[in-house]
């Protein structure tokens, strides 16, 4: 997993409805380290970043996708920007796992500016995830 880069860190807390389940899940499966925790949250090193999985009794409802190349994106979503070989060995272990994917790992704009690897996935309270991976980092917010 990465280590913070020099860009200010997120910090973003989500819903969850089962702790165990998010420990799997965030802990196990994405090996993301586990912070500080009570019996209604835990903090996790999401790739740098403080993501903060918070308990809830039941999830708040998800508008309809957006169509982006031809396929279903959920929103909201949010995700984090990975070197392109980690983003690859990220999917290839999950795929690996047998993990569901909601969009499956592709390339977009292959060959052109602002190419990218993406997939989507739900962790197991239902919040979308994707994973992006750039070859070069300096098109992420190409145009």
């Amino acid at each position: 997993m990465s280590e913070r880069n020099t860009m200010p860190a997120f910090h973003l807390a989500i819903p969850v409805t089962d702790l165990a389940e998010a420990e799997a899940f965030y802990g196990k499966l994405l090996s993301c380290q586990k912070g500080r925790s009570s019996e209604q949250w835990i903090d996790w090193n999401f790739f740098g970043h403080q993501l903060v999985t918070h308990l809830v009794a039941e999830m708040p409802s998800r508008p309809k996708p957006n169509s982006v190349d031809d396929k279903n994106v959920p929103v909201p979503h949010f995700g984090v920007i990975l070197d392109m070989p980690e983003w690859q060995l990220l999917a290839d272990r999950l795929i690996e796992e047998q993990q569901a994917f909601i969009i499956e790992p592709y390339i977009r704009f292959k060959g052109k500016t602002g190419e990218q690897g993406t997939f989507f996935l739900l962790d197991p309270a239902g919040n979308a995830l994707e994973f992006k991976g750039f070859a070069d980092q300096s098109q992420v917010f190409a145009t």
